[in-house]
């Protein structure tokens, strides 16, 4: 008796369980920290404890004699190999139209030391320990100089610089819209709305920290790199650009299970280049694997933008113009991806889901002795919707209209579509106004009255918050291959250079293989982190999907028509006449046929072997409407979350269930920003002052007890063949104004007034404490 099997079950737009988690929970993942090599060796770095420091001197000598050491490295010795610099702020200008300004990122400093956990040397050794205590040992004689880490107090005249070339501690800056036209719209304006914002500076804080394990062949001088990162052939690229005489062909990049990226893990850093080189120079496997403390002090941090934000409107309510004066803490070094976030990609979303015609954007990438900033999941949107949302609350207040009202008068409708907003960004879809009656039907927006009451009861302020965005993806690239290999021993394998990091990628690849092979989920298999199977763009920008698994589809599709040209030949068939249906060919109207794992094994390398590429025609626009509900203990200040409901727009949903835990555990991370988070620096001497868990407070597991989410998956994309929007950073966009604005909501009805809106994330319970008893 023959079993059909169920293609339906496990394809598309069913809530399959995570494949790959089986694996992770009986402990079989192969993450960087487990992969030990014969002949292996350890490096640790020497950080620098100063903010800004002129290097006098690098004493190495008693840190050889310690035992087991192998070769120490400094950043003299790298420059004397040609170890070039990583770039740094291309393709960005300054005021004056000259090129965008940034001292030049070494892979060990070299004179001068910019930010507190800067690298300055390494030491390899025969054992991770003997290698820290001659870390220790090395001797490093520094020349304190004045910092500075808050960019408000850099760009001050007279601030300490940290690069001569970019006056004013400004590495570049950009322009956007008409300030003419923006000044006439507030002139006229009857009404008109300014906050100061603060999107403080966090800690992407993933489960593992990083790893690199570099090992070059003995026989052809190849050099393997094994290391938890998002994007293994930019790494690749990056490499054959800064060590010297490595060629691509030279290099092969691996990556195992990743625990967590959000963005951190997506470049090349100096701790890479200097390992790397390492095993070259040693001809030996040497590792580094990070600590929770190297983390804290050099692992790219997020967010740090200080804004003035202003809304004009006219006496319906309809917006006249937007005007956002920024300020973004780049860090010491300002990575390309750190400028080009709070420069150009928070700028595309300034407006988001409303029609807002003229703008005046004035934005400015400033230089500091800090970590420098880079991708954290969202990347310039979370900072552009906050503005944008904590603005329409206020002016609702200030008009004594519904916030949610407001919005409404000023959503881009959908016979706009394709609309494009001042930043000359085109959306291809969306109803704004569906998806807030939706939230506001699923959070009972109108039954909050009665919830308010209850809250004062008991002694609570109750406060209700909402966010309607919308957010870009694609990650600036939006092409990506796929390769399919199907195997006699029934197995189909899919490659790909996109990167699974715990966001469920490896399902939803598997389930998109069902739909078009029709076998059961436990055939597929997908193997990515190979830079020697595929390479690509990597996973950034909730493109993975988007683009990757677009990717996937194509690719299996040309597979099973190629295939079918293969069982005509075999079944001595027109080509035309041949049918396929779950995992088997046959010729139209007879029982003639042959299986497509027995078609793998009758051909010459015993495989079906297909490559194919799929490009999606522009970005994708997610969308949401979030709605928050916060008490507020007047006695001590804390605040709780109660309730979470959240509609989101992503197009066509592949898998519920990984969509639904995406939408919720992104909306904890910006959660964690409105409440929490925050990495705290020392003004005077620039210390990190909350470098570990115990002073970097994270939002706890009980926080999402009662999200309640939904998706509206009628309007699907138009830019990709799977109609399909990213969702991986959406939640965490939404989350972070909805939630403040509901702290603001329970203040003002407490009798704070504008004073409400003073308030600075992260909205912890003495600032909301302080903030209530001054009113007292």
């Amino acid at each position: 008796m023959s079993v059909q099997f169920d293609a339906g079950r496990f394809g598309s737009g069913k809530a399959v369980a995570r494949v790959e988690d089986a694996a992770l929970l009986a402990g079989r993942g192969r993450f960087t920290g487990d992969l030990v090599l014969p002949g292996q060796t350890h490096l640790v770095f020497v950080r620098s404890p100063h903010a800004h420091a002129r290097i006098a001197s690098v004493d190495v000598s008693p840190a050889q004699a310690v035992p087991g050491v192998l070769a120490i490295f400094t950043g003299s010795d790298l420059a004397q190999a040609g170890v070039k610099p990583i770039p740094n702020v291309q393709g960005f200008r300054r005021a004056d139209g000259s090129p965008g300004a940034a001292p030049p990122l070494l892979a060990l400093a070299r004179e001068t030391v910019r930010f507190v956990g800067e690298p300055v040397a390494a030491v390899v050794a025969s054992s991770r320990e003997a290698a820290r205590d001659a870390a220790e040992a090395v001797f490093v004689e520094y020349e304190d100089l004045p910092a500075v880490v808050d960019p408000v107090a850099a760009t001050a005249p007279g601030a300490p610089l940290v690069w001569p070339q970019a006056s004013g501690n400004i590495a570049a800056e950009s322009r956007y819209g008409d300030a003419a036209a923006a000044d006439q719209a507030f002139a006229g304006a009857a009404h008109a709305v300014s906050l100061d914002i603060v999107n403080q500076r966090l800690a992407p804080s993933p489960l593992e920290p990083r790893g690199v394990l570099a090992d070059v062949d003995p026989a052809s001088g190849r050099l393997t790199l094994s290391m938890s990162s998002q994007m293994p052939s930019g790494v690749l690229t990056s490499l054959c650009q800064i060590l010297p005489g490595l060629a691509p062909e030279q290099v092969r990049v691996t990556v195992g299970d990743v625990g967590g990226g959000f963005g951190m893990k997506t470049g090349i850093y100096p701790e890479d280049v200097v390992v790397a080189h390492a095993a070259r120079v040693l001809q030996r496997p040497v590792k580094w694997q990070a600590d929770r403390v190297d983390e804290f002090l050099s692992g790219y941090h997020g967010r740090d933008v200080v804004s003035r934000a202003e809304l004009a409107l006219d006496a319906e309510g309809k917006v006249l113009a937007l005007r956002v004066r920024s300020l973004a803490n780049v860090g010491a070094y300002a990575g390309n991806a750190g400028v080009a976030i709070a420069l150009l990609v928070g700028p595309w979303v300034s407006t988001s889901i409303y029609d807002i015609r003229t703008i005046d954007l004035h934005l400015r990438a400033v230089l500091t002795h800090t970590t420098p900033t880079g991708p954290y999941r969202g990347a310039g949107r979370p900072e552009a919707i906050y503005l944008i949302e904590r603005l329409f609350d206020a002016a609702a207040r200030e008009m004594k209209l519904d916030p949610a009202e407001l919005r409404r008068r000023n959503m881009i409708r959908p016979d706009q579509m394709p609309y494009t907003s001042p930043m000359e960004q085109v959306y291809d879809s969306g109803r704004f106004e569906q998806i807030l009656d939706r939230g506001l039907a699923l959070a009972d927006w109108h039954g909050f009255a009665a919830r308010r009451e209850a809250s004062r009861v008991r002694g609570r302020l109750r406060g209700r918050g909402i966010a309607t965005f919308l957010e870009w993806t694609g990650g600036m690239a939006l092409d990506e291959q796929a390769g399919i290999n199907v195997l006699a021993d029934g197995t189909i394998e899919i490659h790909s250079a996109t990167q699974a990091m715990g966001q469920g990628i490896v399902t939803s690849y598997a389930q998109l293989a069902v739909d078009v092979f029709g076998v059961p989920i436990e055939r597929i298999r997908v193997l990515q982190g190979d830079t020697d199977r595929a390479r690509g763009f990597g996973s950034a920008g909730s493109r993975s999907l988007f683009t990757g698994g677009a990717a996937v589809h194509v690719a299996s599709q040309r597979t099973v028509e190629h295939a079918k040209g293969l069982a005509s030949d075999l079944l001595e068939a027109a080509a035309g006449d041949i049918e396929y249906r779950a995992g088997r060919f046959s010729v139209a109207g007879t029982d003639i046929g042959i299986g497509l794992f027995e078609l793998a094994a009758r051909q010459p390398e015993a495989r079906i072997f297909v490559e194919a590429a799929a490009s999606a025609s522009a970005p994708s626009w997610p969308n949401g409407c979030h709605v928050c509900e916060v008490e507020i203990d007047p006695d001590s200040g804390a605040v709780e979350v109660i309730s979470y409901a959240s509609v989101n727009d992503i197009g066509r949903v592949v898998n519920p269930l990984i969509a639904g835990g995406q939408i919720e555990g992104g909306a904890v991370q910006g959660i964690g920003q409105a409440l929490c988070e925050q990495v705290v620096y020392d003004p005077d001497s620039g210390q990190m002052l909350t470098g570990s868990f115990m002073d970097y407070a994270m939002p706890r597991a009980d926080v999402n007890r009662l999200f309640r989410t939904e998706f509206d998956t009628s309007i699907p994309c138009l830019t990709n063949a799977l109609g399909v929007k990213g969702v991986g950073e959406l939640g965490t966009i939404g989350a972070t104004p909805a939630v403040v604005n509901a702290v603001i909501d329970a203040l003002d009805h407490a009798g704070l007034g504008r004073d409400a809106e003073r308030i600075q994330m992260p909205v912890t319970a003495e600032r909301v404490w302080r903030a209530l008893n001054r009113s007292n």
